[in-house]
């Protein structure tokens, strides 16, 4: 779908190269810039699934050849991918002023925690500071425990990653409409804080309180995980009245006064508390069998090992083990297009001769 769109990319951490793994998965020609005689950074793989479907060229950007190489690659694509802090592109040289001279329509997608402007902008931070600061956080636990969100899917992936996508498209299609290059300014605290806005809806009609355990949606005992007998556990979310009454049905509760309101908020705790010692008595296999096939929104809550094996999961592909690597498969899907598959995860430095041969270096 993206084929046509050359994208480079310069080597970082986190939501920066996600961004161009999914821009990569949708066809665009993904060009990573690796630090030159570099290695991978602690913890990481010597070839990082999120580099699939990319090329690869090694360079040394304080070097000047190296850096007429990159001008050169600039002046050929559509957009430009960088991670670092506030002014370290412009201390290189290769800030967007200096690489507009180069490619006047070029997307410089700047992908940053804190934005790059206010107080915050020349500090460190990661995933769970940035969606603690803009609110994202508040809602991720039951009440009387500490926030806690899964690591990176809301702040680095949801708030920076998508974000980012979405902008370098948005100014690949500007540009290409005549209206010239821009600077896409992706921040996670800006990303996870528009993510609120579907939750922010309910504030307008009274259903979302600043006290955890308040909310129509992580308060109600019919919202949130539930342990099982064998240490699995189950997730249930039946908000609409009619896959309440489905649930109740299952569980043999549709005639119980304790669960007659649903949406009863000094009933939650109590009822809450029933509901654990229901599902506690017996393990995750039984309350998958009660509940398959049925409205009543209840899923087990599954380890991605046990998501790959799940009847679902499996039948739409959705994991896949290429390599000794698993991975999820790309998304999304398209009707005019065969479902793709992951590309190849290139060496660092692979793709170098073939590229400065393309370039006539």
């Amino acid at each position: 779908m993206l084929e046509g769109i050359r994208v480079i990319e310069i080597e970082g951490l986190g939501p920066a190269p996600f961004a161009s793994m999914l821009l990569a998965d949708l066809g665009a020609d993904v060009i990573v810039v690796h630090r030159k005689n570099g290695g991978p950074a602690q913890g990481m793989p010597d070839r990082s699934l999120i580099d699939r479907g990319k090329r690869s060229i090694e360079l040394d950007l304080k070097s000047a050849d190296d850096i007429a190489v990159l001008k050169s690659l600039v002046a050929r694509s559509d957009a430009l991918v960088e991670g670092f802090r506030p002014g370290v592109m412009e201390r290189l040289g290769l800030g967007p002023e200096d690489l507009s001279a180069h490619n006047p329509d070029l997307v410089y997608g700047r992908m940053t925690g804190w934005g790059q402007t206010g107080p915050r902008a020349g500090t460190a931070g990661h995933d769970l500071n940035y969606i603690s600061l803009s609110g994202a956080l508040w809602y991720s636990a039951n009440p009387g425990d500490p926030p806690f969100s899964p690591p990176t899917l809301v702040g680095d992936i949801g708030g920076g990653a998508l974000y980012l996508t979405v902008g370098i498209l948005a100014g690949v299609h500007a540009a290409r409409s005549g209206r010239g290059g821009c600077v896409v300014d992706a921040s996670i605290v800006d990303g996870s804080a528009h993510m609120m806005n579907l939750l922010m809806t309910m504030r307008q009609s009274g259903h979302l309180s600043t006290l955890r355990g308040r909310s129509l949606l992580d308060g109600p005992h019919w919202s949130r995980c539930y342990a099982c007998a064998d240490g699995g556990f189950v997730s249930v979310q039946c908000l609409e009245p009619k896959f309440y009454a489905e649930f109740l049905n299952r569980l043999s509760l549709k005639d119980d006064p304790d669960f007659a309101d649903q949406f009863d908020a000094g009933a939650w705790p109590r009822q809450t508390a029933i509901l654990a010692g229901i599902f506690a008595r017996k393990p995750r296999a039984h309350w998958e069998a009660v509940f398959d096939g049925s409205d009543a929104c209840v899923a087990p809550a599954l380890d991605p090992d046990q998501s790959a094996r799940e009847p679902h999961m499996k039948a739409r592909g959705i994991w896949r083990e290429i390599g000794g690597v698993m991975q999820a498969a790309p998304a999304p899907r398209f009707s005019t297009r065969p479902d793709p598959e992951p590309g190849p995860v290139p060496a660092r430095g692979e793709n170098t001769a073939e590229i400065l041969s393309w370039l006539g270096t």
